[in-house]
């Protein structure tokens, strides 16, 4: 890990807690993050880091899911179900072979994922990414107010989304993924692109994507699995077909 530093600073330095029980790694990671402008909180266990987000409320918790304690899946799981953590960015550190936890951790609610070794630079622009996201408003124009479909109403400003006058608790990536898919009807989109256009991402393991649609349509479908709200294009992508009474799409 011995990447030059990200030169430019973000536009709105953060506050970010860094979890990991590997002091070279925390003290690498946390420099990094500090030349690119940021305040860091660092702990090395589960207990220490689960209480800092607690007391300190971070703009971003970066979270490696191997730690003495409580594990980081279950840091994740208990702040999802938190009020105060239930919408807090989180970029997971996992092995490089640990797929079945890297997945976990994204139904679990994880906005994104680096695998170690990393490159601390790699990192960096992933959390200023993730960042970014969580940070934006929808324009005034032209997109509209409100996007309806069906049951489903979005209000990007407000980033708020309901179905049946239900709010649906959707994370980061699962309400631009909904508003991307309700702007774009009836249109194939591969993995990729739904990565690169909704997200920014040019680079990444595209079963994230795949991840994130499982979990939208677990919250949106009557039955996700048949799901017909989010269509599978086998070999291509995805298809959001509205609803039958949906006649024009989206409002």
């Amino acid at each position: 890990m011995n990447d030059s530093p990200a030169s430019a600073g973000p536009p709105d330095p953060a506050r970010i807690l860094v979890i990991d029980d590997d002091l070279t790694v925390g003290e690498v990671v946390a420099g990094y993050l500090t030349r690119a402008g940021h305040h860091v909180d660092r702990a090395c266990d589960g207990d220490q880091g689960l209480a800092l987000a607690r007391a300190h409320c971070p703009d971003l918790l970066v979270l490696d899911l191997m730690l003495p304690g409580t594990d980081g899946l279950e840091i994740l799981r208990r702040l999802r179900a938190s009020e105060d953590g239930a919408d807090l960015p989180v970029v997971m550190l996992t092995a490089k072979g640990d797929e079945a936890d890297r997945i976990l951790g994204l139904e679990l609610g994880a906005d994104d994922y680096v695998t170690k070794p990393f490159s601390p630079r790699e990192l960096v622009l992933r959390i200023q990414s993730v960042l970014r996201r969580s940070r934006a408003t929808a324009p005034a124009a032209p997109s509209p107010a409100l996007l309806v479909s069906g049951d489903i109403t979005l209000d990007p400003q407000a980033r708020l989304a309901h179905r049946n006058g239900r709010e649906l608790m959707l994370t980061l990536r699962e309400f631009d993924l909904l508003v991307f898919l309700l702007q774009h009807p009836r249109t194939v989109l591969s993995r990729q692109e739904l990565m690169h256009r909704v997200w920014g991402w040019d680079f990444g393991d595209l079963s994230t994507v795949t991840v994130h649609v499982r979990r939208l349509r677990e919250k949106i479908e009557d039955d996700p699995a048949a799901p017909k709200l989010i269509a599978t294009v086998w070999g291509v992508g995805y298809r959001y077909d509205p609803a039958i009474d949906d006649k024009d799409g989206p409002a």
